[in-house]
């Protein structure tokens, strides 16, 4: 009986029937991680380019007086309009612009204040319209939420209390002499 049993369990450790499914078993999920991750990174830096576009194109109207006043909802709507792929933008973007003296330059500040869903509308933190040929510091603040929250890349990203991640667009610039 022993011996019958014996025979048994080598005859099956012998078998190759089914290996092909042990190393998938083993890589799918590492290729899946690496598939999802790569496709949010993808999402991330296609968001960031369009925000960064969005903010050169309104800075641009801007310097060359294309556009209207530098107002706080002209450029907001302007950036909005030509960042393109950017969800409710009108609503998750915020933007902070404040003029500094170029010999005696002062940063914006490092705590970035965005627009949170969980929060009060608070669309304007600090905004103020520069002169002519005054240095002027604009930064953007975008907020969305991720297509993969739960999966590694997601979940180490830096969220807010309600989800959300957050992108940041800064510039400089001297509005031109009329």
């Amino acid at each position: 009986m022993i011996h019958r049993i014996r025979t048994h369990l080598v005859n099956l450790l012998r078998k190759e029937d089914g290996s092909a499914s042990v190393e998938f078993v083993i890589v799918f999920p590492v290729f899946l991680a690496l598939m999802i991750m790569s496709l949010e990174l993808s999402i991330i830096t296609l968001r960031q380019t369009m925000l960064e576009r969005g903010l050169d194109i309104a800075v641009r109207d801007i310097r060359l007086g294309t556009g209207g006043e530098a107002e706080h909802d002209v450029i907001k709507e302007t950036i909005c309009d030509n960042a393109l792929i950017l969800n409710d933008c009108g609503n998750s973007l915020k933007l902070e612009m404040v003029p500094t003296d170029i010999r005696e330059l002062a940063l914006l500040d490092d705590n970035v204040d965005c627009s949170d869903k969980a929060a009060e509308s608070n669309p304007v933190k600090e905004f103020t319209a520069g002169q002519q040929n005054e240095l002027m510091l604009l930064r953007a603040c975008l907020k969305y939420d991720p297509l993969f929250p739960n999966w590694q890349l997601g979940r180490t990203l830096e969220r807010d209390d309600s989800g959300q991640l957050s992108i940041i667009s800064m510039t400089a610039f001297v509005q031109e002499p009329a």
